[in-house]
């Protein structure tokens, strides 16, 4: 794992590295009984932890102390990474399925992180509450939906001045148009694409410039249902 890290201009210290191979022993032995991942265990160093952590690279992406929430994490990418990579950051996994917040619970028991809460709910739901919505520095989602869609499960739980970040491959160019319509509904800026140094991903990043209006995010499933898109 260090030597990866290292290779791709990641440097963490030994406490942070030996917290990370501990996740991924955990990861390999459950996804042998549940469905968390389908990346072969040979390949997920690479596929999952690197890709997630390459946007540390990026100046000031993700600054000390910031608090962060990932909405539908999975089992932990990104969100779960970067808090065991990163003590400093206060992490929020948000996950609608209960099975997999059992395997997040018994990664951050192991790891003994003091730096994140685990919440089972959706998104639509928990970003109408007032102690999350618009408190977060920085929201974030990886491999999860379009970005007109990512808009709406994200920025309204970002505090003006924030940022959501979205882990995104080159098919991101081709969703700027409904994104861009749709983060300026949902009180964001145009969105800006930063290349990582992995397989062509990229990070996609809103900036929080106003509230979000009262009304979304929309009712469960709508925002994936009747996405918000440019006017025609």
């Amino acid at each position: 794992m260090k030597n990866l890290l290292k290779k791709n201009g990641l440097s963490l210290d030994d406490a942070a590295i030996q917290r990370l191979e501990k996740y991924l022993e955990l990861l390999i032995e459950w996804n042998k009984q549940m469905d968390l991942t389908s990346v072969p265990d040979a390949e997920m160093k690479e596929r999952h932890f690197v890709d997630c952590l390459l946007p540390l690279t990026l100046e000031n992406l993700f600054p000390e102390n910031c608090s962060l929430i990932d909405v539908g994490t999975g089992a932990g990418f990104p969100g779960l990474v970067l808090a065991a990579a990163r003590p400093d950051m206060q992490v929020t996994l948000l996950e609608a399925q209960q099975k997999r917040c059992h395997f997040l619970k018994a990664v951050c028991d192991a790891l003994a992180l003091q730096n994140v809460t685990i919440i089972n709910d959706r998104a639509e739901i928990l970003g109408k509450n007032e102690a999350h919505r618009e408190q977060y520095h920085r929201a974030v989602a990886r491999a999860v939906a379009p970005m007109n869609v990512l808009c709406e499960y994200l920025l309204p739980f970002v505090q003006v001045g924030g940022m959501a970040v979205c882990w995104k491959g080159p098919q991101v160019e081709q969703e700027k148009e409904d994104g861009n319509a749709a983060a300026r509904k949902l009180g964001g800026s145009d969105i800006t694409v930063l290349p990582v140094q992995q397989g062509g991903h990229v990070v996609a990043c809103v900036e929080k410039t106003e509230k979000t209006l009262p009304q979304y995010p929309r009712k469960n499933g709508i925002p994936t249902k009747r996405p918000l898109k440019a006017d025609k």
